[in-house]
């Protein structure tokens, strides 16, 4: 349900006119009224803005937004520029002073206090009182007679005065404009003026009515700090009974303990509906299914239901609500996957049949993505006569397994579906639920990837996979993780999923298994693993494809964890070292430094007193040796003065000096190194 409004602080109430009413001129250049003939101030690169404001700015709850723009008007007038914002539930705006920072530059901030969607604006104006008092210390200085100065400078107290309310700042402030017109002197006169007090009473009851207001309110999200940080395990339950049973919601707890205990926040499930079996695929995506074969889940829906309904092998809804409170008991949140398509056996085919794509005979289409073909599934079709009932469905059954605690949404291929609609879909889940992420899994084009998470995706799936040389991983994640990208942007790291098994795993064994982990890890704050992973599982179902042999995605797959070569102490220790080192957990605040070998990648992360450096073997065939940079005046370091980095996975400390290090690695013990700055 959505919250109901929280009590509001006090704010005055603007005397400006609405942003709306502000124009400049008729449409047949005709004046606009006399009052906004008076908003002279200029207000214009506001920062940050997604796209000037068509979309949220994205960020997390408890951090302090700073806003900035340009602010200007003709003349020597002293300016006053203040920061709105409120929940965007609330009708009453808070504010807060901007402060002058250079050459026309202005900056003012709020605290995003709570999980919701904020809105904020920027309203300026010339101050008569401050213009006033500058240009009499200017004729003072200059030795000139003030007595009419001061008696300008009297009628603005006495206009200030008959604005306050009855009490002690009306009384005061006419006191001040009586003691300024009895002073004998002026020098005593113009003392008074400047008086700190006075200047309080008079800001307290400035006129704004000649204030300019942007006319655009822009947006923040304040997402839950789990939207940035987080390391996610995708498995399958199906997978988790014992001997080649199809597993049910009990049998996969034990894959929560494994999760937790190697220190996961996340555990993202593949499609937990009934299965279609027209057209079933088999294994390694065979055509046809043999006896048994579960097919895949992404072809949902089937005589016992479609998106709300749970496959009967994994259990019950009652199991499945079970499973998510043993899992949050364990520390962990439960991600389901949202795939909007349906096997020919779904419901909606039979009851909603406008809701899928038809050939010209009728028939209903299947999905495609030439050369893969997809019978087993068949996609919405968004652009019907009447797409609105199809969308409503969305957000119903989003706020089904939201009503059973699901928190977060992988969704699949959001690529294919209209923007417009995520951006209906999003908006309205989290003005009622705020607390719910999004993530993207969209392969696609860059401007599309970025899009999507413009228009509200918490998190995407980024290129990384395929990011493999030196230079390209330095230009990529610049990219991804400064603004104005990161302003919208969190990418999450996977380097595995169901569907893809890079080359560089393929041909790097171990060591590629161990680096690009440590990449995922920290480049980004957010990362994924899809379950075989700490088993380096790479065998390819043909040379050159991406694909699994024996994929799970069409078979149940037994393994043994604890097989010879695992890496589950290693995930293990690089999660505890995330978790122990605020720098890690940030997502806009990679640095990437000289590393004098074109194998080895040198970057640091840095959240207060928290300094980590990162260094990565590209080469996963040969030992690599290398210098690398050390930012001595970000550090506070002196150039000849020594300092300690301790290795995280060995925990060996080196003493270093000067500007430069020293890093070996081997691919064969440990192709990646992880140093923290010691004091």
């Amino acid at each position: 349900m959505p919250r109901a409004p929280k009590a509001r602080l006090p704010v005055r109430k603007e005397s400006g006119a609405p942003a709306a009413a502000r124009k400049t001129a008729g449409p047949r250049g005709d004046l606009p009224a006399a009052a906004d003939l008076k908003r002279t101030v200029v207000i214009e690169a506001i920062a940050p803005a997604v796209d000037g404001g068509r979309y949220p700015v994205k960020r997390e709850v408890g951090a302090v937004f700073e806003v900035s723009a340009d602010i200007f008007k003709e003349g020597h007038d002293v300016l006053v520029a203040f920061l709105l914002y409120r929940r965007a539930d609330e009708r009453a705006w808070r504010e807060t002073p901007m402060r002058f920072v250079d050459n026309d530059r202005w900056a003012g901030a709020f605290t995003l206090a709570e999980n919701a969607r904020w809105v904020y604006t920027i309203e300026a104006l010339a101050d008569p009182f401050r213009s006033w008092l500058a240009d009499l210390a200017t004729r003072v200085e200059a030795g000139q007679d003030v007595a009419s100065e001061l008696a300008e400078g009297v009628a603005l107290l006495r206009d200030a005065a008959r604005r306050a309310r009855a009490g002690d700042h009306r009384d005061a402030l006419a006191a001040y404009a009586r003691r300024i017109e009895q002073t004998p002197t002026q020098a005593e006169a113009v003392e008074i003026a400047r008086d700190v007090r006075l200047a309080h009473f008079m800001d307290a009851h400035l006129d704004r009515g000649a204030a300019t207001r942007v006319a655009r309110e822009f947006e923040v999200v304040a997402d839950r700090e789990r939207a940035r940080f987080a390391a996610w395990y995708e498995f399958f339950p199906r997978s988790s009974g014992a001997e080649g049973r199809h597993g049910t919601f009990k049998d996969a707890e034990a894959q929560l303990d494994r999760a937790a205990a190697m220190g996961f926040d996340v555990v993202y499930l593949p499609p937990i509906h009934p299965v279609g079996r027209a057209h079933r695929k088999g294994r390694n995506n065979a055509l046809a299914a043999q006896p048994g074969e579960p097919g895949s889940p992404w072809a949902i829906g089937g005589l016992e239901g479609g998106h709300t309904a749970i496959h009967p092998d994994l259990g019950t809804l009652d199991d499945f609500d079970h499973f998510a409170k043993e899992a949050e008991r364990r520390g962990l949140e439960v991600a389901l996957d949202f795939a909007i398509q349906a096997s020919p056996d779904h419901p909606w085919v039979r009851e909603h049949p406008e809701w899928f794509f038809h050939r010209p005979d009728g028939t209903i289409k299947y999905a495609e993505n030439p050369p893969k073909k997809y019978q087993d599934v068949y996609p919405m079709n968004f652009m019907g006569d009447d797409p609105g009932p199809l969308w409503q469905e969305m957000k119903r059954v989003i706020e089904f397994w939201i009503a059973h605690g699901v928190k977060t949404f992988r969704v699949d291929n959001p690529h294919t579906k209209p923007v417009r609609f995520w951006e209906w879909l999003i908006r309205a889940v989290q003005l009622a639920h705020p607390e719910t992420i999004f993530l993207a899994e969209a392969f696609t084009r860059p401007k599309i990837m970025k899009v999507l998470a413009k228009c509200g995706f918490t998190q995407s799936y980024t290129y990384f996979t395929w990011r493999t040389h030196k230079q390209e991983l330095i230009e990529y994640f610049t990219e991804i993780t400064t603004p104005p990208v990161s302003d919208y942007f969190r990418g999450n790291l996977w380097p595995n999923t169901p569907d893809i098994l890079h080359e560089t795993l393929v041909r790097g064994g171990r060591p590629a298994f161990k680096f690009r982990l440590v990449m995922a890890a920290t480049l980004s704050s957010l990362y994924g693993i899809y379950s075989g992973y700490e088993l380096c599982e790479n065998v390819p179902v043909r040379e050159g494809s991406e694909e699994y042999l024996d994929s799970e995605k069409y078979q149940l797959k037994t393994r043994d964890w604890d097989a010879p070569g695992n890496l589950v102490d290693y995930v293990t220790r690089l999660n505890r070292v995330r978790r122990a080192h605020p720098a890690l957990q940030r997502y806009d605040n990679l640095r990437f430094y000289g590393a004098d070998d074109p194998a080895v990648l040198w970057y640091g992360k840095a959240w207060g007193d928290d300094r980590v450096f990162v260094a990565v073997n590209l080469d996963p065939f040969r030992a690599r040796a290398c210098l690398v940079d050390v930012p001595l005046d970000a550090l506070g370091l002196a150039p000849d003065q020594p300092y300690r980095m301790r290795e995280q996975f060995s925990d060996a400390a080196y003493e270093w000096r000067g500007p430069r290090g020293y890093v070996e690695l081997d691919p064969q013990r440990e192709p990646a190194q992880i140093f923290v700055l010691e004091r």
